[in-house]
């Protein structure tokens, strides 16, 4: 990848915060990754079509949002080490007929929220679209085309402080209201499809459906006093990710089978097809063990034999709100992997699975901290305890330690990254 970071960063932190920039959405998530899969001789395979596997190194899609990607060992596999992440990120999704006159002299764009955000935080930056449309193709009846207009192409201008007054004293954004960015003054009507039927290639009017998000057209940057921070559009959850892909890719498994995974729509609960909660992983596993020659019985060992990481990004204490931090359990950026822990289970982490992370840890030679919620203030979730209602194996929740999670522009310690990539390889060579 050609290098378009500031201040740019060597080694795993470098390279991850490049796939973030090429990455404005899910699609092209699991397209990059797709990419460097192919190119590090995986195989693809599909789910519409039967499989035949022996040893080897393998992957599938679904909906083009997530992907799971396999190293077969050997056909007597032990069970399954595997590390799941998710592609999607909050956002604003352009609606259906989006374009809108505004004051006689405006054309803005019909917006919904995706995902729990920082409304503010998304004023006043360029921003563009991302994602796919799906087009009329007379081979096949329909076909997908990956879009991102690479300009600044929109912004969501704040109101003055003159109009209001009370902007500073905090105010409740309405997202039909606030929250639609201007695409340009009255001539660009019938502008918008026109934009992105030339980015994605094909006519406008052969398109036909449409996943489009805004995006942060912010580049990513490393800062600090010591270039300790680095700040980037997604990194909820991209770098953990990309992290996990570089032990995955890394990593030599020998005993067990090791299995990367990466889900859409966690950020909205994880119930569709193509989420945590779905079928996926279940499915991926079984036509592994079956097309192997497997039987019943030795699915249900190897899946009892198995582990899993749950990685998404975790709060980091905040130097200006220190009081909504646990009183002990406090992690710091660069200060390794977190551990996360809930009693109601939002996170799946136990003592059993927290042990056995600690002993990985402790194998790569990077330190861990952990994570607590305040006893009085209720916590996010993850994709672990999701994921783990379609196949039920021992998991630990983990994440690096980050500022502005859902924020637009996210910050992070820039020596985590490597920690996250070393213990991943151990996960999947274990």
């Amino acid at each position: 990848m050609a290098k378009k970071t500031t201040n740019t960063y060597e080694g795993v932190t470098g390279r991850m915060l490049d796939f973030i920039d090429e990455s404005p959405s899910c699609f092209h998530v699991i397209d990059n990754l797709k990419k460097r899969l192919l190119k590090e001789g995986f195989k693809e395979l599909k789910e519409t079509q039967a499989w035949k596997l022996s040893a080897g190194k393998y992957f599938v899609t679904r909906n083009d949002s997530s992907i799971i990607s396999f190293k077969i060992p050997k056909k007597d596999f032990a069970g399954f080490n595997m590390i799941a992440s998710h592609s999607d990120s909050p956002s604003f999704k352009i609606k259906e007929n989006p374009e809108m006159a505004a004051a006689g002299a405006y054309v803005k764009l019909n917006v919904e929220k995706y995902g729990g955000m920082l409304c503010a935080e998304w004023f006043d930056r360029p921003l563009s679209v991302a994602g796919r449309v799906i087009v009329s193709d007379k081979k096949n009846g329909i076909a997908t085309k990956l879009v991102y207009v690479d300009r600044d192409l929109l912004m969501l201008p704040a109101l003055a402080i003159h109009m209001n007054r009370e902007a500073n004293d905090g105010y409740k954004y309405n997202a039909q209201v606030d929250m639609l960015p201007v695409l340009g003054d009255a001539s660009s009507k019938d502008k918008f499809f026109e934009i992105v039927a030339k980015a994605a290639g094909v006519k406008k009017e052969d398109i036909l459906g449409h996943d489009l998000f805004l995006c942060n057209r912010v580049k990513p940057t490393v800062w600090g006093a010591n270039s300790e921070f680095i700040a980037s559009a997604r990194l909820d959850d991209q770098e953990c990710v990309y992290t996990t892909f570089e032990g995955f890719l890394a990593a030599e498994p020998k005993d067990n089978c090791s299995v990367h995974c990466v889900f859409d729509n966690e950020e909205v609960g994880s119930t569709t097809k193509q989420g945590a909660a779905s079928t996926f992983l279940k499915d991926t596993l079984e036509r592994i063990n079956y097309s192997l020659g497997r039987d019943l019985e030795q699915y249900h060992t190897a899946v009892a034999n198995s582990f899993m990481v749950s990685a998404d990004n975790a709060h980091a204490v905040h130097p200006n709100y220190a009081e909504k931090a646990d009183p002990v359990n406090r992690p710091v950026m660069n200060g390794g992997i977190v551990i996360k822990f809930n009693a109601n289970q939002k996170y799946t982490t136990d003592a059993v699975s927290a042990a056995r992370f600690k002993n990985f840890c402790n194998k790569a030679g990077v330190p861990f901290q952990t994570f607590t919620n305040r006893s009085d203030m209720a916590g996010g979730s993850t994709l672990g305890n999701i994921s783990t209602q379609q196949v039920a194996v021992s998991t630990v929740d983990i994440g690096l330690a980050q500022l502005a999670m859902h924020s637009p522009y996210e910050t992070a310690g820039s020596k985590d990254p490597e920690y996250l990539a070393k213990v991943s390889q151990v996960v999947f060579e274990s």
